[in-house]
């Protein structure tokens, strides 16, 4: 019974959020809170929930000083050389900001963190789709793949915690696993190209008055409002034309509200600090090697990195206030989601339901796929990773196909190996609390994100266990 109303519980809340009927923050509450009751034990729902919350505020600290420590970064121009690099490539071509939307969520990725990824390619690219008219969740959509294909870098967490919980080093799980991560992040790229075609199909070839030698003056001001022009003279509209992405959310015309969005990255902003530029840059990689080599936790590191970053570049303390002030929206709706997940991953542990979720599909395993417990492994990840967190799945379910696959012959390392499959897919869960960066700077709602991107990103997890097993290594 637990079992059924486990996967019940998960398809509300997906069919819900995806039907616009509740929001994000609402469901993760309110649908665990109803299900806790009718498995009976709503008299624990108090404990699950605190527990949910104890487990997952470190989280919402280092998601809360994280975005004011890289929002700072971003203010001051740390990353517009990065940014600088990735216009000149996309000009005013969807289907170049498209793959340079890509290419630059990857570069960004190399840190293992996706919040961090999610602020530098939102705060860069989202200027450019909306000057552009373009569908932002094609934007969410190839960064939260690309991002998920990258977080497989041993100190971005799967590859970490795959190697506790069987006991193996990680560069042994990780090296040989490369060919089919390339091969993974070779075909988001190439997706990028095919959707940036469709969106340079939706809107023809586009060009912007504004835009001299320079690409970048996209992102300084509104514009005089004669937007973009298709390549034939007429005026591109986010919702005419063709295709399939007609209607695409995202693609609407800017309202008035989002004139400041493309203040963002304006060249000349008065947050800039060029002088301490190489400071900045020295401080980031400090903060980032302490991450890796685990010198302090997480949220410690980003707690003293945003405290010295607001110090040294704003030595006033009223423009401090007016920096945490102007990213306040985003730690506030960050957090509270984190908090909100906490109910519905807290309710999913603490009634056992996860847990018979689990062995349920295991025990369904066929006798005769011991032998192939990578494959197996595998095709299970990219469900289970999107259902369950990162330490539920490599903590609770991974030991359990190790185990079995062991009884088979099948080496454990195969096991952790394919375990990493699932990550494309695993970003945009609803339990992962960047993706609420990613959607909330973007302004794109939750349910458009999980309705274009779960095809894509399983797709891409299956190119990479395709790879994997072509090459010999799972």
């Amino acid at each position: 019974m637990l079992t059924i109303l486990g996967f019940v519980m998960i398809a509300t809340f997906l069919v819900l959020i995806m039907m616009k009927k509740m929001t994000p923050m609402g469901a993760l509450v309110l649908i665990p809170a109803l299900f806790c009751v009718i498995v009976g034990k709503g008299a624990h729902l108090g404990d699950y929930v605190l527990k949910g919350v104890g487990d997952l505020a470190p989280t919402a600290a280092m998601l809360m000083f994280a975005i004011i420590y890289f929002g700072v970064m971003i203010d001051v121009g740390l990353f517009d050389p990065i940014v600088r690099v990735i216009l000149r490539f996309c000009k005013a071509d969807p289907m170049r900001v498209v793959v340079g939307t890509a290419v630059l969520a990857a570069i960004v990725s190399l840190d293992g963190d996706g919040s961090t990824t999610f602020m530098i390619t939102v705060s860069a690219m989202v200027p450019l789709y909306r000057r552009l008219k373009m569908s932002l969740v094609v934007m969410t959509g190839v960064a939260a793949m690309a991002n998920g294909v990258m977080n497989t870098l041993p100190w971005g967490g799967p590859t970490a915690r795959a190697a506790a919980a069987l006991k193996l080093d990680a560069s042994d799980i990780f090296v040989p696993m490369i060919p089919a991560l390339a091969v993974g992040l070779v075909f988001v790229f190439a997706l990028a190209y095919g959707l940036g075609l469709r969106e340079r199909k939706r809107l023809g070839t586009l060009t912007l008055e504004e835009v001299t030698a320079d690409p970048e003056t996209v992102l300084v001001g509104a514009g005089s409002g004669r937007g973009a022009k298709g390549g034939k003279g007429k005026k591109a509209t986010g919702g005419a034309g063709g295709g399939t992405d007609a209607e695409a959310p995202g693609a609407k015309e800017p309202s008035s509200d989002d004139a400041e969005e493309y203040q963002t990255l304006d060249p000349n902003r008065a947050t800039l600090r060029p002088r301490l530029y190489w400071f900045n840059a020295a401080l980031t990689i400090a903060l980032l090697t302490m991450m890796i080599r685990e010198d302090l936790p997480i949220p410690v590191l980003f707690l003293l990195g945003a405290a010295i970053a607001l110090t040294v570049n704003f030595p006033r303390v009223a423009d401090q206030k007016a920096r945490v002030a102007a990213h306040s929206e985003n730690v506030v709706n960050v957090s509270g989601m984190v908090f909100a997940a906490a109910v519905f991953t807290g309710v999913l542990t603490g009634t056992g339901m996860v847990e018979h979720m689990a062995r349920w599909l295991v025990d369904g395993i066929p006798n005769g796929m011991g032998p192939h417990m990578g494959l197996v492994t595998g095709v299970l990840s990219i469900p289970l990773t999107y259902f369950m967190s990162n330490d539920g799945f490599y903590f609770g379910i991974v030991p359990i196909l190790a185990e079995a696959g062991a009884a088979h012959g099948v080496d454990p390392v195969e096991i952790a190996r394919a375990s990493l499959v699932g990550q494309a897919l695993h970003m945009s869960s609803p339990l992962v609390p960047a993706v609420y960066v990613l959607v909330g700077m973007a302004k794109v709602e939750f349910g458009d994100h999980t309705r274009f991107v779960v095809k894509w990103a399983a797709l891409t997890s299956l190119v990479v266990l395709g790879a994997g097993l072509l090459f010999g290594i799972i």
